[in-house]
C-alpha cells in the first residue's frame, strides 16, 4: 500500500480574505501535486521520486513560496532551500550505505527545482546534474511588490526590468502576504520506504546568506525506520499482521524565524528565533512514536503546540509505515492534502477545513 501527503505552506490565510476563485486555484494545485507523486507510486515507483514529482509542482507554481514563486530577500535576491531525508535507501539503489539519511542545501540561485538537485545529490554520483537558469526566472511581480512594502518602499513599477526576463508576468492572486512557509511532501512506497521532501524561498526580506530550518536535518524535515524490540508488540505485530519495522517520515512548514524586524534578524541569539531549529521539531515528532510509544497524530500535535507555546507559528505533515496520514497546525492555515491508493486527491487550507 501507497500513500502521499502534501503541504503547500502554512500561516495567515483567511476564509474571510479570500475569494472563491482562489481557494479553487490552492486547491487545483495541490491535487495536482498529489496526482504527479501518487502516479510514481502507483506505477511502482520510489517514495523520493514520488516527493520529488509532487514538490516540483509546486516549485513550478507562483502560488507558493518555492521555485518560480520564492520571495525575495532583503538584497532583492532570491535565495532558495531544499532538503530529502529516507527512512531507508531506495530499493532501486540497494548499493546506497543505510548511513547516507538525507541532504540539506541552502543559498541556491540558480537551480530550477531544488527538488531535484535534493535528489540528485542524494543519489549522486548515479545522477546527471539539474537545470539551472538565470536569476530572473523566479522573479514574479506579487513577491516583488511584497518585498518592496515590506521594507517600506515605494513600490515603483510593476516589475523590476533588471530582474524580469520577458514582457508579460502574470498577476496570481495570492492568499498568504509575507509568506513564512514551504512546500513539502511526504511518500510512503510499496517497498516500505519513507522520503521526506521540503523547498522553501525562505522568510520575505530575509538577512542575505540566512539558513531557515528547511536545509536542517531533524528540524524541517526527518523520516527515519527502526525495529520493534518489546516483545509485547511483536506478539500483537503478529496476531494483527502489521510490520516488526516502524519507519515515520515528517515535514514542516511556517514561521521558523522571529519578527521580520532588523534588530530581531541581526541578534541571533534572540531566545525567540528558529523556533523549528531550536525545537528539532521533526525528529521531536518521530522521536515521541519511537520512544514515547505516542501515535504519530499526538506528537504531531505536541510539537506544533510546543511551537505555538513559545511564539512559532506553522504546521506538520507526517505518515508512517501503518499508512497513518496526520496533518497538524497551530495557525489560520495550512495548504495540505492527501492521497491514498485509490488515487482520490483530498485537499484542504483553513485549520477548520475537513479534506474533501
Amino acid at each position: 500500500m501507497t500513500l502521499l501527503v502534501v503541504h503547500g505552506g502554512a500561516g495567515t490565510m483567511s476564509r474571510p480574505g479570500s475569494t472563491p476563485e482562489q481557494r479553487a486555484n490552492y486547491r487545483a494545485a495541490i491535487r495536482k501535486a498529489l496526482l504527479a507523486g501518487n502516479a510514481v507510486l502507483s506505477a511502482g515507483g520510489e517514495a523520493m521520486d514520488a516527493a520529488a514529482a509532487a514538490v516540483r509542482v509546486f516549485e513550478d507554481n507562483p502560488l507558493f513560496n518555492a521555485g518560480k514563486g520564492a520571495v525575495f530577500n532583503v538584497a532583492g535576491k532570491n535565495e532558495l532551500e531544499a532538503s530529502l531525508m529516507l527512512s531507508k535507501p531506495p530499493a532501486s539503489h540497494p548499493h546506497i550505505p543505510t548511513s547516507r539519511r538525507g541532504v540539506g542545501m541552502t543559498l541556491l540561485t540558480h537551480v530550477r527545482n531544488p527538488s531535484s538537485l535534493a535528489r540528485a545529490l542524494y543519489l549522486a554520483p548515479d545522477v546527471l546534474p539539474t537545470q539551472l537558469v538565470p536569476e530572473s526566472y523566479f522573479f514574479t511581480r506579487a513577491r516583488w511588490i511584497e518585498h518592496r512594502r515590506g521594507l517600506g518602499l515605494p513600490e515603483g513599477d510593476e516589475k523590476d526590468p533588471e530582474k524580469a526576463d520577458d514582457d508579460e508576468i502574470e498577476d496570481f492572486p495570492l492568499l498568504d502576504l509575507l509568506p513564512t512557509g514551504t512546500v513539502g511532501a511526504v511518500a510512503l512506497d510499496s517497498h516500505g520506504c519513507i522520503a521526506s521532501m521540503t523547498s522553501t524561498g525562505g522568510r520575505t526580506n530575509k538577512l542575505v546568506g540566512r539558513i531557515g530550518d528547511t536545509p536542517h536535518m531533524g528540524s524541517g524535515f526527518w523520516a527515519e525506520q527502526w525495529n520493534t524490540t518489546s516483545w509485547v508488540h511483536k506478539v500483537l505485530g503478529k496476531m494483527w499482521g502489521t510490520p516488526s519495522q516502524h519507519a515515520v517520515g515528517v515535514s514542516g512548514t511556517g514561521d521558523g524565524d522571529a519578527s521580520p524586524s532588523f534588530k530581531t534578524l541581526l541578534v541571533l541569539s534572540d531566545a525567540r528565533s528558529q523556533y523549528f531549529i531550536r525545537f528539532n521539531t521533526a525528529a521531536t515528532i518521530a522521536h515521541r512514536v519511537r520512544y514515547l510509544g505516542e501515535s504519530l497524530q499526538a506528537a504531531a500535535d505536541f510539537a506544533v503546540k510546543e511551537l505555538a507555546e513559545n511564539g512559532g507559528i506553522g504546521g506538520v505533515i507526517a505518515l508512517d509505515n501503518h499508512h497513518n496520514a496526520v496533518f497538524a497546525l497551530n495557525c489560520p492555515g495550512m495548504y495540505r492534502g492527501v492521497i491514498h491508493e485509490d488515487g482520490i486527491p483530498k485537499t484542504a487550507i483553513f485549520d477548520d477545513d475537513v479534506l474533501e
